[in-house]
């Protein structure tokens, strides 16, 4: 039986949706293995628990950095290695279909390629992220009606005018989750003396983190490690002390919108007044960000429903519209569709 897939190949998570059967897998973009035997060990989930745990002859690798591959051989092991996991049974070789980020290179999109191929694929297409996103989100991207994407994911943020399929106007920013998980840990360390790991980081943003309007009496505890005793502490953050950190990084993406936004077409700038600014990615539910990019801007902005899932659902559903993207979406290797 023919199989499709639909891979949001993401910095920090991979998520695979088989069309007819949903989102089937969502993991940590993670590879742990061993420096002394040189085998990989454990991937996803069972990677990321390791993190800070395991002796050091285990190293964690994160093969996908800033929306680029930069360890294929990890790569292509974590492909196949899910590819595997959700295969239920098919024997097939599937067609795949992999977001890739707006601005990246040609040798960039070749190494995805690749890496897909020695997994398995008999066939394998590209898709711009933008127009993922907006098809994830239940956006009718064929229609000459220009959108917005805003797409917030851990290594970057996409942010494209669509119409008709293809892209008008984009900007690939590297300022996303994880430039804010890091802010976190640095600020943390520097203020508190407490080392802490970029996981206590993201967990701390998403509890309290805020970029805009912090709210008064609002705090997390954390603990780590005093820089100072070496002895395990806990200290109490506040929400303002957060916003005041991460509201720098916020105004960079603030500021990519207002760069797209100035370079688009007249008509299709009207599109965008009328439809508003939608928001995809984990990212995005960073509290208070769409908030700053309306006040920026003037235009109504909001998070979609699902924002972690749109661009692996949207990835699996491009499958039902080959013959009406045009440029966003291209068979990248095995032939006729």
């Amino acid at each position: 039986m023919a199989v499709d897939l639909g891979i949001d190949l993401g910095t920090t998570k991979i998520i695979i949706d088989r069309p007819g059967k949903g989102v089937v897998l969502d993991e940590p973009s993670v590879v742990a293995y061993n420096i002394r035997s040189g085998e990989v060990v454990a991937v996803g989930h069972e990677a990321l628990r390791m993190m800070g745990r395991a002796p050091d002859y285990i190293q964690i690798e994160c093969p996908v950095r800033e929306g680029v591959i930069s360890n294929h051989e990890f790569t292509e092991f974590l492909i196949r290695e899910f590819v595997r996991k959700v295969s239920g049974g098919f024997f097939s070789r599937p067609r795949v279909a992999i977001c890739i980020p707006s601005a990246i290179t040609r040798v960039e999109a070749r190494a995805v390629v690749e890496a897909a191929l020695s997994a398995g694929a008999r066939k394998v297409y590209l898709i711009d992220e933008p127009i993922a996103a907006a098809i994830g989100a239940g956006i009718d991207v064929t229609k000459p009606v220009g959108r917005m994407m805003v797409d917030l994911g851990g290594g970057t943020t996409d942010i494209a005018v669509i119409s008709m399929g293809g892209i008008i106007v984009s900007a690939s920013l590297k300022i996303a989750g994880n430039i804010f998980d890091e802010a976190i840990v640095r600020y943390i360390e520097n203020t508190y003396k407490l080392a802490i790991g970029t996981t206590v980081g993201e967990q701390l943003k998403k509890e309290i983190g805020c970029v805009w309007n912090p709210q008064v009496g609002v705090t997390a505890t954390i603990r780590g490690r005093n820089l100072i005793t070496g002895i395990p502490e806990e200290v109490t953050v506040t929400q303002n002390e957060l916003c005041e950190i991460l509201a720098p990084q916020a105004e960079e993406i603030v500021s990519g919108v207002r760069q797209v936004l100035a370079k688009t077409p007249p008509e299709l700038a009207g599109d965008i007044l009328t439809e508003g600014i939608l928001m995809t990615g984990g990212t995005a539910q960073l509290r208070g960000l769409a908030e700053m990019i309306e006040d920026a801007t003037g235009i109504r902005t909001r998070v979609a429903d699902d924002p972690v899932s749109c661009v692996g659902i949207g990835t699996g559903k491009c499958f039902e519209l080959i013959g009406e993207l045009k440029e966003g979406f291209e068979l990248a290797s095995g032939g006729r569709s």
